[in-house]
């Protein structure tokens, strides 16, 4: 259930509302608009009084939100969330965020090297694996804390905030220290456990959708970190698993404008992964673009022909760089700026 609250409201109309609400078993939780405030029922909203709530002074309406999310809803939340990076960079809010970067971190001069030049095209963030799930166990893993280590380096080289997967609660406490934004990976959005443990972080979580998962399986995920306390959630559309085989997954576009209507969280788009031949991505970013994405996450190598992880999907910094020249005046056309 939410109450939206009319606008000009007064804080003592609020308490009141907010007294019959907690009076009936829940939480509520306040969500502050351009226009009107919402609040929301977290818990069985079952006993709430509706009544007696719908008739108070500064009530707008009383709703019942059928989806099994809520706080990842908008319509608790009716505006777009924007969440703001350091080094003045924002994912949402009318900006198109790009982050690039390698699948692995390989070492100290291919790190840096590709920061620079991804930098230098215009990403607002370096995105790098340290710890790398693979399906087989004898493919390379990661660098591990070394490659937490390099990834430091190079954000001291460029200022550039960095991205790296997660994988564990046991390596929290290094994520939280050294990486700015923390990535679930789709073989992770449904470890619960991990997903509890980054609600109670201040980091920004960007979170993959699963391989084989639904929209609103996918949003629930996003539920757990937010109901946790973090409600600086990215969602990551990267392409999902059909019969198709010739692509690496199926880039699902239309999931995009789904979550921007069903939720206020922001969107980027990982042309990379879910198309796995590097001659695909750029087309792809510039449709994940043109359908209203907040953002990309594209990898980038400087040598993809030895890449250790995923070469045949990155960009070379050259080809990132007329991407990026291309995204511009794409973005103006929807009313964005990269």
């Amino acid at each position: 259930m939410i109450v939206v609250m009319k606008n000009g409201c007064t804080q003592q109309q609020m308490n009141a509302a907010i007294r019959i609400m907690e009076e009936g078993g829940v939480k509520v939780m306040v969500s502050r608009g351009s226009e009107n405030t919402v609040l929301g029922a977290e818990g069985n909203a079952a006993n709430i009084d509706r009544e007696r709530l719908s008739l108070l002074p500064g009530v707008e309406r009383v709703m019942r939100v059928s989806e099994p999310y809520k706080l990842a809803n908008r319509k608790y939340h009716p505006d777009d969330t924007v969440i703001d990076l350091p080094g003045g960079a924002s994912v949402g809010g009318g900006r198109l965020a790009v982050f690039a970067g390698p699948c692995s971190v390989e070492s100290r001069e291919q790190i840096v090297g590709v920061a620079r030049a991804v930098q230098a095209a215009g990403a607002c963030a370096l995105r790098g694996g340290a710890f790398k799930p693979r399906t087989s166990p004898y493919a390379f893993q990661g660098m591990g804390t070394d490659g937490i280590r390099l990834l430091c380096e190079a954000r001291a080289e460029t200022g550039l905030p960095v991205v790296s997967e997660i994988l564990s609660t046991e390596d929290l406490d290094l994520f939280e220290e050294h990486v700015d934004i923390i990535q679930v990976g789709a073989r992770n959005m449904q470890n619960f456990d991990l997903l509890k443990h980054l609600g109670r972080v201040s980091k920004p979580i960007l979170l993959k959708r699963g391989l084989s998962s639904t929209i609103e399986e996918w949003l629930m995920s996003a539920e757990y970190i937010l109901a946790a306390g973090n409600p600086r959630v990215i969602l990551c559309e990267r392409g999902i698993r059909t019969f198709e085989t010739y692509t690496r997954n199926t880039l699902d576009l239309s999931a995009v404008l789904a979550v921007k209507r069903q939720s206020h969280l922001p969107v980027l788009v990982d042309p990379s992964h879910a198309c796995g031949h590097a001659w695909m991505v750029e087309r792809m970013a510039l449709a994940a673009a043109a359908a209203g994405a907040d953002g990309l996450i594209v990898e980038v190598h400087n040598d993809p022909a030895n890449a250790l992880c995923d070469g045949q999907q990155s960009l070379t910094p050259e080809q990132f760089a007329a991407l990026m020249a291309k995204l511009r005046p794409l973005a103006a056309c929807v009313g964005k700026a990269v």
